[in-house]
This record gives structure tokens, C-alpha cells and sequence, in this order.
């Protein structure tokens, strides 16, 4: 295993073990791990008996360990403020976006090993890949380690925490208000469920006056009616139909 770090087999192999040097600060115990994190699910091959290998366990791991960590790093910090805006701040930070945001800013989402194309887990590969490589890390170095890593190395160099205490992030509620406002009708339709893997993927779309609108894909049906309501409020306040008087 330790030769592995002094003869990195490819350039890929190195560009990993650079970037956990340099943006995360310590060396892997199991660079499998962090290799297999960084294997989208397009990317999928079999092991010597015949399993999928491919980073969506890890992810799961990691959404499950991300979230413990955010809410510990959220209680601490705000040893004042209620349930709900700890809930919602957390909702900010672990949310799709935020999270595809973050792994571009510190250079992971071009480790990816992806097949180019079209479908609806390409959208959040990048926040995906956070995820599994929190769980790699979690495996490798155990919680308190990991939560190092995350609070000192990412949240608090490449996210300001205070700039999203602001920041608009409920377009859901924001959309219903615009059409309670105007009298439009606003609903919600899954129109597609992906069971190609383990953790389901909903694709939702909104509708205005039972006009389709925009669609989105997450793997909860309120993120992803999150997701949707966000671009339809953006490109309706684009195009001047929704205004900031609304």
C-alpha cells in the first residue's frame, strides 16, 4: 500500500493524491477508497466476484456522516438559535447545489471518472462525489478526524457559512407566496422515479396553472421540488413575469 504513494501508477493516481495533500491535508490509508468515491455510477464496473464498483455506497455513507457533522458544526456555532434555523441552515449547506458548488471550488469535480452523456444523475455528480468522498474519509480516518478535515480544510476556507444565513434558498415557498399573490395555481408532479440503483432518484416537475414549467432530479422528492421551484422563479423573474415587488 505505501509504495503505492511513491509510484503512482497514473496521472490520475496523482492528481488524487495531490489534491488530498493539498486541499485536504493528509495522506490515505486506503486509496481505494478515494479512488472508488470519484467513480460515478456511469463509470460502473465489476470486481473479481462480480459487484458493481462505483461510488453510490459511499455516498450514501457520506450524506448519512455529512449531516451529523453539519448539525454538530451548526449547534456549536449558534448555541442560541432555534430548531428551525439550524434545520433550514443545514438544509442550505448539504443542499444539491451547495454541495455540486463546493466540489468544483476545491477542484474535485474534475477528478470524476464519468462517461460523458445525458441523464438525470449527471446533474448532481459533482455534489454526489462530496458525498462519497466523505464517506471514504470517514472510513479511513474515523469521525472525529473526518470532521476536522471537513469543518477546518473546506467549510471554513471555501464556504461562508454567514452569507447563507441570507441567502435565498426556500424558492418553494417563494413560488407558492408569487401564486397565492396572483391567483395561480401552483403543483407539483413526480413524473419519473430512477430505481437503476439502490437510492432512488425522483424527477419532479412544477406546473403553473397546469402548465408544465421546469423539472428537476434529486433523491428526495422535496429536494428535487426545491430544485425545480428554483428555476422556475429565476426564469420567470428573468423574463420579468415575477418581479422583486411580487
Amino acid at each position: 500500500m505505501f509504495l503505492f504513494f511513491k509510484n503512482a501508477r497514473t496521472e490520475q493516481d496523482k492528481e488524487l493524491l495531490k489534491f488530498l495533500k493539498n486541499i485536504l491535508g493528509f495522506k490515505p490509508g486506503n486509496i481505494l477508497l478515494y479512488k472508488t468515491a470519484l467513480i460515478h455510477k456511469s463509470k460502473s464496473h465489476k470486481d473479481s466476484k462480480g459487484f458493481r464498483v462505483n461510488n453510490e455506497r459511499l455516498e450514501y455513507l457520506g450524506d448519512t456522516v455529512l449531516s451529523t457533522i453539519i448539525g454538530d458544526y451548526l449547534f456549536k456555532k449558534y448555541p442560541h438559535q432555534g430548531e428551525g434555523f439550524l434545520t433550514e441552515m443545514r438544509s442550505k449547506i448539504v443542499s444539491r447545489s451547495s454541495l455540486n458548488a463546493l466540489s468544483k471550488k476545491i477542484g474535485l469535480a474534475q477528478l470524476i471518472e464519468y462517461t460523458h452523456g445525458k441523464g438525470g444523475g449527471y446533474l448532481s455528480m459533482s455534489g454526489d462525489a462530496f458525498e462519497a468522498l466523505t464517506g471514504a474519509m470517514y472510513l479511513d480516518k474515523g469521525y472525529d478526524f473526518t470532521y476536522k478535515v471537513l469543518i477546518n480544510r473546506i467549510f471554513t476556507i471555501y464556504l461562508n457559512v454567514a452569507d447563507m444565513e441570507t441567502k435565498d434558498w426556500n424558492y418553494k415557498s417563494k413560488i407558492i407566496d408569487w401564486g397565492q399573490k396572483t391567483r395561480h395555481r401552483i403543483s407539483y408532479q413526480v413524473i419519473d422515479v430512477n430505481e437503476d440503483n439502490k437510492r432512488k432518484q425522483y424527477k419532479v416537475q412544477i406546473f403553473i396553472d397546469s402548465f408544465p414549467q421546469e423539472t428537476a432530479i434529486d433523491f428526495s422528492i422535496k429536494a428535487a421540488e426545491q430544485l425545480a421551484s428554483e428555476k422556475t422563479y429565476k426564469r420567470l423573474l428573468d423574463s420579468g413575469i415575477i418581479t422583486n415587488e411580487n
